[in-house]
């Protein structure tokens, strides 16, 4: 029998043949396309995912620049804070207690400033080390801490650990150091009243290098400068 005699014999079996083969070429395209939206997916979830982790590192970079930045600035604003006792007299008089190094609490704190300077490193990208940083933060933590009760403590104190005498002897050093800084002020007069505070002072209040190297360089033509000489008559 001949191809032909077979078809024209069995023609009736085109029909589920051709059922079979058409459902398995549906079947493969609904699978391709199912395929290729499963993979349409997961590119979508991998770029995701890269994209997340992108910006997730982005934004912890940015917020460890922010700490490090933050960290650092609050150390300089307590030196600041320190540094408005430390260069002025008239401050220290008023607040004693905050230079005392005979008082705790004021050696906590010059301990606690020591770590922070120490812990502080010259090149900042340093601190982008976890572990450094987060000490390095603890340290700026207890400065903190210390100075503000340190200086709490100084002034609720103020002069009350001085006898009465002693009192007014810093209240006059006070007008003396007021009179020295007055440019109206008569160069003898400024240079008497700078030598008749520091008197005042002795065995009083220690005052820091820093304080009275500020304080004489404000008013160092007042203490260097030779008295104008009187013109004849």
């Amino acid at each position: 029998m001949t191809f032909y005699e077979f078809i024209g014999s069995y023609w009736w079996l085109v029909f589920p043949l051709g059922a079979a083969f058409g459902g398995s070429v549906g079947a493969f395209m609904k699978n391709a396309r199912t395929w290729d939206e499963r993979r349409r997916r997961d590119k979508l979830e991998l770029a995701r995912i890269k994209y997340g982790a992108r910006t997730a590192a982005a934004e912890q970079v940015a917020a460890t620049q922010a700490e490090i930045k933050g960290t650092l600035g609050r150390h300089d604003a307590v030196t600041r804070r320190w540094l408005e006792y430390e260069l002025d007299v008239a401050k220290l008089i008023d607040y004693p207690l905050i230079t005392d190094m005979r008082e705790p609490l004021t050696v906590d704190f010059h301990r606690a400033k020591r770590e922070a300077d120490t812990a502080r490193p010259e090149d900042p990208t340093e601190l982008e080390d976890p572990a450094y940083l987060a000490s390095y933060r603890d340290a700026v933590r207890r400065y903190e801490t210390a100075f503000d009760v340190a200086e709490q403590e100084a002034r609720r104190r103020r002069a009350a650990d001085f006898s009465p005498a002693e009192q007014q002897a810093l209240v006059r050093a006070k007008k003396f150091l007021a009179l020295a800084d007055d440019a109206a002020a008569t160069h003898a007069e400024r240079q008497s009243a700078y030598r008749r505070a520091t008197r005042e002072l002795e065995g009083l209040v220690v005052l820091p290098t820093a304080a009275t190297d500020a304080f004489e360089q404000r008013i160092a033509g007042a203490l260097d400068a030779p008295p104008t000489a009187t013109s004849p008559s």
